[in-house]
């Protein structure tokens, strides 16, 4: 299988969750267990000598492959989740996203000083929701953080918005 594949397999919903945006739907990726495998495989390879020991996955569309890969990884799983999600006491960002602004969430108490992080969603658009997610991770003083998303909008230039001594990867480019 090859990128092109999983790049075909993604479907386009044109004005969702607003008119203008076009929607990256990953659900047909992971549809077929073929497609699944394949983005399982990639995100192993790529960060399985990295020394990761948690994955965090931001809500709700990092938590398809997040688990997956710290359970590859041998890591373990930490959500970053939108106000009122999560049952023990926070830390939080706020943001502003390509359409509107919002607030993220982690435990206090989910990652310690000798972290080594992939924080994962599943697109990167303008960067605001994992800049925020990045923020947060920065608090806990972990050790190290890579940055990974299964797909970047290169036109609105995301990734300039991360320091230039984070690996950040995306698998699909569009």
């Amino acid at each position: 299988m090859s990128i092109e594949t999983l790049t075909s397999a993604v479907r386009n919903i044109p004005d969702f969750p607003i008119p203008g945006i076009q929607f990256k739907d990953i659900t047909t990726l992971f549809q077929s267990a073929s497609h699944l495998k394949e983005l399982s495989d990639i995100l192993y390879e790529r960060y399985k000598d990295k020394g990761i020991t948690k994955v965090v996955g931001i809500e709700s569309r990092g938590f398809f492959m997040g688990p997956a890969v710290a359970i590859r990884l041998g890591a373990g799983f930490v959500p970053i989740r939108k106000p009122g999600k999560l049952p023990y006491t926070v830390i939080e960002e706020t943001y502003t996203k390509e359409y509107g602004e919002d607030i993220i969430q982690i435990h206090e108490d989910a990652l310690t000083k000798e972290d080594v992080v992939l924080l994962h969603d599943d697109l990167l658009a303008t960067g605001g929701t994992m800049v925020a997610a990045y923020n947060l991770v920065k608090k806990l003083g972990v050790k190290k953080i890579h940055i990974n998303f299964l797909i970047e909008l290169e036109e609105l230039n995301g990734m300039e918005h991360f320091p230039k001594d984070v690996e950040v990867n995306s698998v699909i480019k569009f």
